[in-house]
C-alpha cells in the first residue's frame, strides 16, 4: 500500500508538472525522480461540478477553494469564505469582489451587517435597461479608467441608490456604459464613499481570478477532475490551490519573475536536467546541468537553511550548479 502522505504528494506532483491533459501523464510512469519524491498513483476524469474559488488580490494567490458544494449551498459559500478568512487572519476581509450569480441579496445584507464592503454585478432586467435607456444624456457623467493597456478607458456612468428584494435599506448601483459591452453594466455595492471610477477599477481586477483559473485548467488540468464524488473532486481542487501557491511562492523567490505564470516558471526553472544523488549524512544533492537561468536560481538560494523533509526520511536537499 502506498502511504497516505506519498499518495497525496504524488497527486500534487502531477499538478506541478507541465502536462495539460491527464491522459499524457503516463509519460512520467518510469521517471525515477518523481518516484523518489512521492511514489506513483493515477486518477481518472469525472464530470463537471460546482466549485468556489477565491483569490487574494495583492499576492494573486488562490487562497480558498471548495468543490464539495451543491446548488443549495452556493448562496452561503461567500460567508463560509468570510469565516475562513477571519479564522486565518483574525479579521474580516475588507473588500469582496464577485460575480452576480454567486449569492443572493439576502446574503449581501449579511455582509453589510458585518461591515464588509462588496462590489458585484447586478443582473440586467428588461425593465432596468429600459429605464436607463430613457435617462437624458445630461445625467451620465464621464470618467477615465487609466489602467495600462486597457482598451476601453473612457466610460459614462450614473450613480444612484436602489432598493433590492430581501436587502434592508438601500444599496448603491452604478450603471456604466463604455466598457466594451453592448448593454449597460450594473455595479452593486454597499460602499457609498468610494468613487464610481474606483469601484469599476477595483472590480476589473477580478479578472485576475479568471486568469488564475485559466492557468489551473491549462497547466494544472483542473478541468480533468479525479472522481465523480464531490469529496474526491474537492481534494483535487484543493491540491490545485496548493500547486498554484507553490508556483506563486517560487516565482516570488526568483528575481524578475514575480508576475510569471506557472507555465513560464516551469519551462525556465523546474524543467531542468541534472542528477540526483542520495548521500550519507541524510543529504540529497541535486546537481543542475549548465543553463542560462542557473544564476537566478543560485541567487535565490532556495536550499539555504533547508529543513529536513519528513517524507524523505528527514533528508535535507542541497543544490549544486555546474
Amino acid at each position: 500500500m502506498i502511504p497516505a502522505t506519498s499518495a497525496l504528494l504524488s497527486l500534487l506532483v502531477l499538478k506541478l508538472l507541465d502536462k495539460e491533459r491527464r491522459s499524457h501523464i503516463d509519460d512520467f510512469n518510469c521517471d525515477d525522480a518523481l518516484g523518489l519524491w512521492a511514489g506513483p498513483t493515477r486518477g481518472k476524469a469525472g464530470p463537471s461540478i460546482l466549485t468556489f474559488f477565491a483569490q487574494e488580490q495583492k499576492s494573486q494567490v488562490l487562497c480558498y477553494a471548495n468543490a464539495n458544494l451543491t446548488r443549495e449551498d452556493q448562496p452561503g459559500e461567500v460567508l463560509q469564505f468570510v469565516e475562513f478568512w477571519r479564522d486565518l487572519t483574525g479579521r474580516n476581509p475588507q473588500w469582496l469582489y464577485f460575480d452576480s450569480r454567486l449569492t443572493t441579496y439576502a446574503e449581501l445584507s449579511r455582509l453589510t451587517e458585518q461591515q464588509i464592503w462588496f462590489v458585484t454585478i447586478r443582473r440586467r432586467g428588461v425593465g432596468l435597461l429600459r429605464r436607463l435607456a430613457a435617462l437624458p444624456q445630461s445625467v451620465w457623467q464621464q470618467a477615465v479608467i487609466d489602467i495600462p493597456k486597457r482598451r476601453h478607458q473612457r466610460i459614462w456612468y450614473v450613480d444612484e441608490r436602489v432598493t433590492l428584494p430581501d436587502y434592508p435599506g438601500e444599496a448603491r448601483q452604478v450603471a456604466v456604459k463604455g466598457l466594451g459591452r453592448e448593454q449597460t453594466t450594473l455595479f452593486l455595492s454597499n460602499n457609498f464613499a468610494t468613487t464610481p471610477r474606483q469601484l469599476v477599477t477595483e472590480y476589473a481586477r477580478r479578472n485576475g481570478v479568471e486568469d488564475a483559473l485559466g492557468s489551473s485548467v491549462n497547466f494544472f488540468h483542473l478541468d480533468c477532475l479525479a472522481s465523480e464524488v464531490r469529496l474526491n473532486a474537492d481534494l483535487d481542487t484543493v491540491l490545485t490551490v496548493l500547486a498554484h501557491g507553490c508556483y506563486r511562492w517560487l516565482a516570488n523567490q526568483l528575481h524578475g519573475f514575480g508576475q510569471a505564470k506557472p507555465k513560464r516558471v516551469y519551462r525556465k526553472f523546474v524543467e531542468t536536467p541534472g542528477t540526483v544523488e542520495i548521500q550519507r549524512g541524510r543529504r540529497i544533492v541535486v546537481s543542475f546541468d549548465r543553463r542560462a537561468h542557473n544564476p537566478i536560481l543560485r541567487e535565490a538560494q532556495l536550499d539555504q537553511d533547508c529543513p529536513p523533509i519528513p517524507w524523505l526520511a528527514n533528508h535535507r536537499v542541497q543544490f549544486v550548479y555546474t
